[in-house]
């Protein structure tokens, strides 16, 4: 039996349980809390944080390869232990260019992928004539550690730049190096596709899905997007591409925008399972979490493919301060034909958070009845 390590306990890794029950493979989680959701399934848990090393050297001693449930990790430390034999799946080289946004993005453009115009954040003097040529609005993000909307800030004009940047200044120390600017790019929807890596060089991807953002957050996805062959094709090129050259064993998500032009565009890469391939649980023959757990272990890859015509996600996020477990509306929501829901077992909701999910099954591929679906979950949900 194959033990896999897992660093980091939320969600992500909570939702590894049954695939790794159907294929064998125990999971030993390194997470900070008892309270994190991983803790109720992992077979072993190493209580620290995700980038303490020396805890990592402690679960590598307890498993056969160590996998990543996010990405916030100390790279650095984590070479040493590589050095000593440790297997990471990805393998750290794959994870180096993609952690900081900047580097991420220069990664992107030097493959020859699509990707919005950027600069980082550091000389002041040659700011303005910068965001001249980029033009308002711009979007300013966090280099590293930002996800779910977090560091992530549209700027109107000039002077919200330099209150933002002044703000900062005022909370810590401006350290320009930890921000990059890019063009606000007008596009017509969001989207993403999961793809999936084997030991042996094997590329399987999921349908591209349509994801729908509110201040930054995933509310809902929409499977499969309905787009072009050739835009579907031109994106599974993209994740074969990626995925390719940095040598992934495992999965990744990539987030596109898809321009009012039809061009399509890089956003941001996950080296990861990831919220927009959630529908993949109940909606595909093999889930994104099994997926994953096939590749590190070596295993074959399964059947990405879509066990019914289409799927809604929507995630159930906090919307205030408290500790309940929301039974009513959970109940209300179950009730949905066709519905599916995963409750993370979070003990703590806040505004933002993400509590749980429920896909729905649908049997056509139509957009508007999926948008009524979401609105119908919705409406349970959130308060009136």
């Amino acid at each position: 039996m194959k033990r896999v390590g897992v660093i980091g306990g939320g969600q992500l890794a909570w939702m590894m349980a049954d695939a790794a029950q159907k294929l064998g493979v125990e999971l030993v989680v390194q997470t900070p809390s008892v309270h994190d959701p991983a803790v109720s399934i992992a077979q072993e848990t190493v209580f620290a944080p995700v980038d303490d090393a020396i805890a990592t050297e402690i679960l590598a001693q307890k498993c056969d390869v160590i996998t990543f449930e996010n990405e916030f990790v100390n790279l650095q430390a984590l070479s040493v232990l590589a050095q000593q034999g440790v297997c990471f799946r990805p393998r750290l080289e794959a994870l180096a260019p993609l952690l900081d946004k900047y580097h991420q993005r220069c990664y992107l453009r030097d493959l020859g992928l699509p990707v919005p115009q950027f600069f980082a954040l550091e000389e002041v003097g040659n700011l303005k004539s910068k965001i001249e040529y980029l033009g308002f609005p711009a979007v300013l993000k966090s280099r590293r550690h930002g996800y779910d909307g977090q560091g992530t800030f549209i700027i109107k004009d000039f002077a919200t730049l330099e209150q933002k940047l002044s703000y900062e200044t005022k909370t810590k120390p401006l350290n320009k190096s930890l921000f990059l600017l890019e063009e606000f790019v007008p596009f017509e929807r969001e989207l993403a596709i999961i793809a999936a890596r084997s030991v042996e060089g094997e590329i399987v991807t999921y349908p591209v899905v349509e994801t729908q953002q509110e201040q930054q957050v995933c509310r809902r996805v929409i499977a499969p997007v309905q787009i072009t062959p050739n835009q579907v094709a031109e994106i599974q090129a993209i994740a074969h591409t990626l995925l390719n050259s940095l040598e992934v064993v495992g999965i990744f998500g990539i987030e596109l925008f898809l321009g009012a032009n039809g061009k399509v565009l890089v956003n941001e890469i996950a080296p990861r399972t990831h919220n927009s391939g959630h529908f993949s649980i109940d909606a595909c023959e093999t889930s994104q979490f099994e997926q994953h757990l096939r590749a590190v272990c070596g295993l074959p890859l399964g059947n990405p493919a879509l066990q019914c015509a289409g799927a809604v996600m929507v995630n159930l996020l906090g919307y205030e301060n408290s500790h309940s477990d929301y039974q009513s509306q959970r109940h209300q929501i179950a009730e949905i034909p066709q519905a599916h829901l995963h409750w993370y077992g979070k003990t703590e909701s806040r505004p933002g958070r993400k509590l749980g999910h429920v896909t729905v099954l649908l049997e056509n591929q139509n957009r508007e009845s999926a948008s009524v679906i979401a609105h119908t979950i919705e409406s349970i949900w959130y308060p009136k």
